[in-house]
C-alpha cells in the first residue's frame, strides 16, 4: 500500500494512494473508525492494514490527488529522524576530499555506522519549498535517501529479526547547510534547519517492496542526474542499522531511519554546486515514488 497524509478542506487526513489512477481512498470517508494520523495507524499493525484493504474494496471515499495537498507521510514525527552518515563508499570519499566535515581523522570508510539526528521541525512534504534563505552560509546541499519506517519497536533486535520490525519505506531529502556543518564540526545544526527534511510522497508498506536492495535511488537537480545508486550498495544495510541502533536505545513505532546518501552531492564537486533559489530537486526510488521540492 501507498499510505499518504494529505490536507483537504483545512483538515489533515490519511488514506491510500492508487498510483495508477492518481486517486486516494480517504479513510475519513471509507473507514471512519480508523485513526486520522499515520502514527496511530501504524500502531494498529496488521489489523489496520486489514481494515484498509476492506476500505479499498468498498470503493467509497475516493478523491483525486489533484484536489488535495499531499503532506509528508509522517508530518509530525514523535522523535527526531535517525540518520546515517557516510553510508555509501564513494560518498564517504567525496566528503573526505571536500573536507565539509572539518574532520582530519584520516578515516574515510567507517568501520561502524555513524548516526546523527534531524529535528522533527525540519520535516516538510512533497512540493513544499525548501527555505534555502535560512542558510546563513548560502551552502544548502541535497542528499537523496531511502527512509525506513519502524513498525513494531523494541530493543536488542538481532540482524536476523530486524526486517520484521520494518513497516515500510519513504523518500527523504537530507537537506544540509554545509557551512554550518563545517563551522560547528558536527552534523545536527546544519541538517535541522526548518524545512530541511523533505519527505514523501508516500509511506510504501514493506510487502510492496520485498527486495528493497534492488531499488535504485536517483537525485536530479534541474533535470541533471547528480546521484545514483542501488540500495544494496549501502555499506551498512537496513538490518545492520536496526541491530546497532537497538543495542543502545529502544526503537519505537513510527521511528524514521534515513539510511544515507550516495555520491554526487553538491559539496563533492570541484566547484561546489550548492542549491540556489528556483532550483528543483527530484529524488526517486524505484517502487517507492518521486519526491520533488523547489528552493524558495
Amino acid at each position: 500500500m501507498h499510505l499518504v497524509t494529505f490536507q483537504s478542506a483545512g483538515r489533515s487526513r490519511i488514506g491510500i494512494l492508487d498510483p495508477s489512477s492518481a486517486e486516494i481512498t480517504d479513510f475519513s470517508q471509507a473507514a471512519p473508525d480508523l485513526p486520522d494520523t499515520m502514527q496511530s495507524f501504524i500502531a494498529l499493525g496488521n489489523a489496520g492494514l486489514t481494515e484498509a484493504r476492506l476500505a479499498i474494496k468498498r470503493g467509497t471515499g475516493r478523491v483525486p490527488v489533484s484536489a488535495v495537498r499531499l503532506l509528508a507521510p509522517m508530518p509530525n514525527p514523535r522523535r527526531n529522524i535517525l540518520c546515517v552518515g557516510k553510508n555509501y563508499r564513494e560518498h564517504a570519499r567525496e566528503l573526505q576530499s571536500s573536507n565539509v566535515l572539518n574532520d582530519n581523522s584520516g578515516e574515510i570508510i567507517p568501520e561502524v555506522p555513524i548516526f546523527f539526528t534531524k529535528a522533527t521541525s525540519s520535516v516538510i512534504g512533497p512540493n513544499e519549498p525548501i527555505p534555502g534563505w535560512l542558510d546563513p552560509e548560502s551552502s544548502t546541499d541535497y542528499e537523496g535517501e531511502l527512509g525506513v519506517i519502524i513498525g513494531s519497536g523494541g530493543r536488542g533486535i538481532t540482524r536476523a529479526e530486524a526486517m520484521r520490525h520494518v513497516y515500510g519505506y519513504t523518500i527523504i531529502n537530507d537537506i544540509t547547510s554545509r557551512g554550518l556543518q563545517r563551522r560547528h564540526a558536527q552534523w545536527f545544526l546544519g541538517k535541522s534547519l526548518d524545512g530541511y527534511c523533505p519527505m514523501g510522497p508516500a509511506l510504501v508498506t514493506v510487502d510492496e517492496v520485498p527486495d528493497i536492495g534492488s531499488s535504485r535511488l536517483q537525485t536530479h537537480v534541474n533535470g541533471e542526474l547528480r546521484q545514483q545508486a542501488l540500495i544494496s550498495e549501502l555499506i551498512f544495510d537496513i538490518p545492520t542499522l536496526i541491530e546497532v541502533l537497538s543495542r543502545t536505545m529502544t526503537l519505537e513505532t513510527g521511528d524514521i531511519i534515513a539510511t544515507g546518501t550516495p555520491a554526487g552531492v553538491g559539496a563533492g564537486f570541484k566547484q561546489p554546486k550548492y542549491l540556489k533559489k528556483g532550483d528543483v530537486v527530484v529524488v526517486t526510488v524505484d517502487r517507492i515514488g518521486r519526491l520533488e521540492n523547489a528552493v524558495a
